[in-house]
């Protein structure tokens, strides 16, 4: 075999999950799609929730640091694991990659991380007019770019909060809009005086034009047309993870209890209410120790097992 585990995702969650392996002595082979490590976090500019850390890109610098000195971790970039599947006795990750294309990898178990990626506007069933546009998710706004202009932001996920925060003296105003279930997504940015919170039943994008213009119904009945200078999609996130072995939900995440024996889940790929970055570390360090107990005979009385 190639390791005593393998990790898919070299996000905190996977990184945790080979940092906590090596510290007990296991292998691992760690697989992660991009061309490093903890990816999404360096796009981060904020971090409020995570002991030690303040920013993103500084956290995920510790990260990789504390990876590199793992000696028992093998770190594959640019692997993207597109099959599991689990046996009786092991577990195969099947990668693609530059020269690499559908070889296999085993290990006795694997901790399965992959996270999630953004929606899209197919998802949005509240939202109209929005297929075949490129339209920039609000993470990757240019903070300088929007200076001074009317921002219209479809849906109110937490890289709307993320932006605010790390540019608490950015003189702009942000349109909302959001279906009536992503209320409590609101919470950390209802105070804030340059956002305007519009809860819709429906909101259709005018064709493409300068300035984009939307016609909305809200939830109290009222229709309100909506301009503004610029538009980004911020609708949230959902797993995509590899196909074969793992068990998926209804909602397409894969709960840790659900799975094969020789497989655990661990990060934002588990739940939609659990994608905090510590969080993602713990379930990810706690995976590894199951699979390490798990190879011994050890019962874990559920733990991770939820």
């Amino acid at each position: 075999m190639d390791a005593d585990l393998l990790v898919v995702g070299g996000g905190p969650a996977g990184c945790a999950a080979a940092v906590m392996a090596a510290s007990l002595g296991m292998r691992s082979v760690l697989v992660e799609s991009g061309d490093v490590l903890c990816g999404a976090l360096r796009r981060i500019p904020v971090v409020s929730n995570v002991l030690g850390f303040t920013t993103g890109p500084g956290m995920a610098a510790a990260i990789e640091a504390d990876v590199e000195r793992c000696d028992l971790c093998r770190v594959a970039l640019g692997r993207r694991a597109v099959r599991i599947d689990a046996f009786e006795d092991r577990v195969e990750v099947t990668v693609d990659g530059p020269g690499v294309a559908g070889a296999r990898l085993t290990a006795p178990y694997a901790v399965v991380a992959t996270g999630v990626g953004p929606l899209g506007p197919a998802a949005a069933k509240w939202l109209a007019g929005a297929e075949g546009r490129e339209l920039p998710q609000l993470w990757e706004a240019d903070a300088a770019a929007i200076t001074g202009r009317t921002v219209l932001v479809l849906g109110a996920d937490r890289p709307l909060g993320t932006l605010t925060r790390a540019h608490p003296d950015l003189r702009a105003r942000f349109l909302v809009a959001h279906p009536p279930e992503d209320a409590y997504k609101t919470e950390e940015i209802g105070q804030d005086a340059r956002v305007e919170l519009v809860a819709v039943r429906r909101l259709e994008l005018g064709p493409p034009s300068a300035p984009p213009r939307a016609d909305a119904l809200t939830v109290a009945g009222e229709r309100h047309a909506l301009s503004a200078d610029l538009v980004f999609l911020n609708l949230g996130s959902a797993p995509a993870p590899p196909t074969g072995s793992l068990v998926t939900g209804a909602s397409g995440y894969c709960p840790p209890g659900r799975q094969p024996p020789r497989i655990r889940t661990a990060g934002d790929l588990r739940s939609a209410r659990f994608q905090r970055i510590a969080t993602a570390m713990g379930s990810g360090s706690e995976a590894a120790l199951s699979a390490y107990y798990a190879a011994r005979g050890l019962a874990t009385d559920g733990v991770g097992d939820g």
